[in-house]
């Protein structure tokens, strides 16, 4: 069988699905591979390094497509005027990509009307055997790690305590919101830097792992479970929200660094932090909105941008900062996509099989339709199905 890996297109995006170092090993398994011309350049993985591993590497991506039974990306294919992914890929041709469906319920319709199997993996479980495959969080890890480095560039003080000549600084407090991969990664991050961390999570189950980093927890007693399962988390209902607030508002006023990383359901983020907890935060504190691809976790976050309020508060929503770390982005991301398809491979073949639970919980579109229950009722709701 044959792999073909396409150069990603969109704006700012510099990762690659497959680096040379996976190549080998799917080369081994009996796979071809074809990549399109610079595909890993933008995360330094040049055409000559494919090359030596035995990859062939070709200038047309309709041409890599059209002769590949497993076609690689990082992100959803692109559908643009001058490159529709889709109509390059042919039917019955197995997707691999994180291709956050029910953000784009467009692009799974195309998916489907093209009749090709698609794979999300980001939708993957998050079980035990699963783990190596995941790269929702394999680049969450990476978004905790570097908005933490991002927030003690802006703060205008020093992370650790330190005790100098002309006496004692004390170190930064740091809050985070969310104690799933990216919110725990942060933590750690925080800690090593030297900062004091409190954190929060509406699934209490996490306590532990907080205290584990050093951090300490600060919760609410929930009315109802917060938890959906996976290590996600669900919409918490109203008089849970109330206190929930209430919290938050109390934790912000007394930190200098605020990073959010929640999600519902890994998808949607939920907007935790009002106009008027900004308003009662310090002048020169920080939020980092981890959860700016999601729609932000602060109602005043301006996805891709950074605001300075009037009372000072500056508010930091970056977009795709996996892809600031390309180099160990990709070769992670090509990792898990590597593990994926070695997990499922027979006689040098990649096997469907969709009485499997994690090839079951990540295939969004087969054989003309949407099968997966999340994304079908999505597309309910919106009319599309």
């Amino acid at each position: 069988m044959k792999i073909g890996v396409l150069k990603e297109t969109r704006i700012g995006e510099r990762r690659v699905a497959l680096v040379p170092e996976s190549c080998k090993k799917l080369i081994q398994a009996g796979y071809g591979i074809s990549i399109e011309k610079s595909a890993g350049e933008a995360a330094f993985y040049l055409d000559d390094d494919y090359l030596k591993v035995g990859c062939t590497v070709e200038q047309d991506p309709r041409a890599i497509t059209r002769s590949s039974d497993l076609v690689f990306k990082v992100n959803a294919p692109e559908i643009t005027a001058s490159r529709n992914e889709i109509e390059f890929l042919k039917q019955e041709t197995v997707l691999l990509a994180s291709l956050m469906p029910l953000r784009y319920l467009n692009i799974v319709r195309e998916l489907a009307t093209h009749k090709i199997s698609a794979f999300s993996t980001d939708t993957i479980p998050r079980t035990t055997r699963a783990q190596s495959m995941d790269t929702l969080s394999s680049m969450a890890n990476i978004s905790g790690y570097k908005g933490v480095l991002m927030a003690a560039n802006e703060l205008p003080k020093y992370f650790p305590m330190f005790m100098t000549a002309a006496g004692t600084v004390f170190p930064a407090k740091v809050f985070v919101i969310g104690a799933a991969v990216a919110g725990l990664q942060a933590i750690a991050t925080a800690r090593r830097l030297g900062a004091n961390v409190t954190a929060t999570d509406v699934r209490p189950e996490v306590k532990e792992q907080i205290e584990s980093l050093g951090a300490k927890y600060v919760g609410i007693e929930l009315k109802e479970s917060a938890s959906a399962g996976g290590g996600y988390a669900k919409e918490l209902s109203q008089e849970d929200k109330l206190k929930q607030r209430e919290l938050l508002a109390q934790q912000c006023a007394a930190v200098d660094i605020v990073i959010t990383t929640a999600l519902i359901g890994g998808v949607f983020a939920p907007k935790l932090i009002t106009v008027e907890i900004v308003s009662s935060m310090r002048s020169g504190s920080i939020i980092v909105d981890l959860g700016a691809e999601g729609g932000g976790n602060c109602e005043l976050s301006k996805p891709g941008e950074t605001i300075v309020t009037k009372n000072g508060v500056k508010i930091i929503a970056p977009l795709n900062l996996p892809s600031t770390m390309s180099t160990h982005a990709s070769l992670l991301f090509s990792r898990n996509l590597t593990s994926f398809v070695l997990a499922f491979t027979k006689d040098k073949a990649f096997q469907l099989d969709l009485s499997d639970d994690i090839q079951k919980g990540s295939l969004i579109t087969h054989q003309g339709e949407v099968v997966n229950s999340r994304v079908k009722e999505a597309l309910a709701k919106s009319g599309g199905a």
